[in-house]
């Protein structure tokens, strides 16, 4: 049985049909994939959960299967949330909670959207797949597609790490190394995808990587017994997974799963050298303009422009949460003392989050009582070059 709809325009409000290959809307928005939630709270309670697969599939009713879809799955999701009690005692937050999403299958959580995007195309005839990446979710589309049977193409700034470039031709994947940043490579799949007849699976592009994305939230109120988090201190790259998250808010909300108006203070962290999000927000705008000169050790936070700004800075602004830049020097040695008060060796984009925590600690805009989490999206393992600085 399934709940799933339609899909729906973010700025307009237009639906479209759940069975074609979908990109952006035909006003160039992102699409949401939208569910008859009345339907899914009258069959599904909380309880009934309990002894589901350990995966984000658990949440299958709110997932964007229709009739006979089967999900292409290497078992991602549900993460471990750990309580962070040396890490929390030494940055003075004594309800510090880290959601590791390193120990999802390829080491981060682009593992989640795109299993269900990979799942979504495959669903819907596509044969042939491409995506602009800066690591992460290259490697990610390559480790689905070949679980899918489905081509790959890959293309990523030449100065990438060497770990995701390897992982992505062990796949099978086709990688091309652009002279540029992710913004180059994905000019280049919007120039050849026709001709060529891929289907794009850029970060927000397709309306399904934010739904896997998505059941982070969903994870993170099943963990905490229904009771949300104070704070969630997020790194932005693109965004998916913040704008997935306040999603999944609003959909529990409506499903009577969590209290209404009870959501967390969500924190954007990026990097100073590459800040759109940032300086949008300072500025009250409602979009970022395009950061120019990117520059970045984390590379998942070298977005210079992402498709879903105008989402970001309406989750912050509505959950009175806020976004904070972080320099490289700040995140490398973040880094180094996450691993050191948890055993958790982060990426430097999970690094950027304690790095961001420490600031708003010493603002006075996180209080010592708050319960606050902070998600590693990724492996250290993968960044070796990058964290290879101890700030000496």
């Amino acid at each position: 049985m399934t709940f799933f709809t339609h899909l729906e325009c973010t700025h307009t409000g237009e639906h479209y049909d759940v069975d074609g290959l979908h990109n952006l809307s035909a006003t160039g928005a992102p699409l949401f994939a939208r569910y008859d939630l009345e339907a899914v709270a009258a069959k599904l309670s909380r309880q009934q959960l309990l002894g589901r697969p350990i995966s984000m599939w658990r949440y299958r009713e709110v997932m964007p299967l229709r009739e006979g879809d089967e999900e292409i799955t290497l078992e991602e999701g549900f993460t471990p949330l750990r309580r962070a009690t040396r890490l929390g005692a030494w940055a003075g937050v004594a309800g510090l909670l880290i959601k590791d999403e390193s120990v999802n299958p390829t080491g981060s959580f682009k593992a989640r959207g795109l299993s269900a995007a990979v799942t979504a195309a495959a669903a819907r005839g596509a044969t042939k797949l491409a995506i602009p990446t800066a690591g992460n979710a290259g490697g990610a589309l390559a480790a689905y597609a070949a679980a899918a049977g489905l081509e790959c193409h890959v293309f990523m700034p030449r100065d990438t790490p060497i770990a995701f470039q390897i992982e992505v031709r062990s796949c099978g994947a086709h990688l091309e190394l652009v002279d540029g940043l992710i913004s180059d490579c994905g000019r280049i799949v919007g120039e050849r995808k026709e001709a060529e007849g891929w289907f794009d699976v850029s970060t927000l592009k397709e309306p399904y990587r934010v739904e896997g994305k998505k059941t982070m939230g969903y994870e993170l109120a099943e963990q905490l017994h229904w009771q949300l988090p104070d704070v969630v201190i997020y790194p932005t790259g693109g965004g998916t997974g913040l704008i997935g998250m306040w999603k999944a808010f609003e959909e529990m909300e409506q499903l009577g799963w969590i209290e209404p108006g009870r959501r967390p203070r969500m924190v954007s962290v990026q990097a100073e050298g590459c800040a759109p999000i940032v300086r949008a927000f300072e500025a009250g705008a409602e979009k970022a303009e395009p950061w120019e000169n990117a520059r970045t050790i984390a590379s998942g936070l070298r977005v210079p422009g992402a498709v879903g700004d105008f989402l970001m800075l309406r989750a912050l602004r509505q959950s009175g949460g806020t976004a904070v830049a972080v320099s490289d020097r700040e995140l490398v040695l973040a880094s180094h003392d996450f691993a050191r008060h948890t055993g958790i060796f982060p990426a430097p984009e999970g690094g950027a989050t304690l790095a961001a925590l420490l600031r708003l600690k010493e603002l006075g805009q996180i209080g010592a009582d708050e319960r606050v989490v902070l998600f590693n999206t990724g492996s250290g393992y993968k960044y070796l070059e990058a964290l290879d600085n101890f700030g000496e």
